[in-house]
């Protein structure tokens, strides 16, 4: 079985280290599938659904942030403002973060603002997104 190391690394907190068969990150340009042997590269990675295979197990998924993903050398390091399981995300949470952004977005007074809260917009609405389209097991 071909497998890669894998690291998760959200805010400093290791979300899962250890052997994986694929990965698929979001990212600007749409999906992108790292396999064992990967060619070496850094991608942005953007909010949205992150999917990996462990040895031997189910196809597991998880919700994620803005961050970045480096290939080198059969190892891959995934370094994330945040990330969860679907089962752990509170979509009430998640809502009143969508609309607190929605609001924030009409009341910012600079590039800065508005910039930060369309990111906060979109961690929100990924977070929905993976909640209602994989929570249910």
């Amino acid at each position: 079985m071909n497998t890669f190391h894998l690291k998760i690394l959200a805010a400093d907190d290791p979300f899962y280290t250890g052997p994986c068969e694929s990965l698929i990150v979001p990212t600007s340009q749409g999906k992108y599938g790292i396999m064992a042997n990967h060619s070496n590269i850094i991608i942005s990675v953007v909010p949205g659904a992150l999917f990996y295979r462990l040895p031997g197990e189910k196809r597991k998924i998880a919700a994620v942030s803005h961050g970045l993903v480096k290939v080198e050398n059969n190892e891959v390091l995934l370094l994330l403002d945040s990330v969860e399981h679907p089962e752990d995300i509170d979509a009430n949470r998640a809502k009143r973060a969508a609309d607190e952004a929605k609001e924030a977005i009409l009341q910012s007074k600079s590039n800065q603002e508005h910039s930060a809260a369309q990111a906060r917009l979109a961690r929100a609405v990924s977070r929905l997104r993976v909640k209602q389209n994989y929570g249910s097991k």
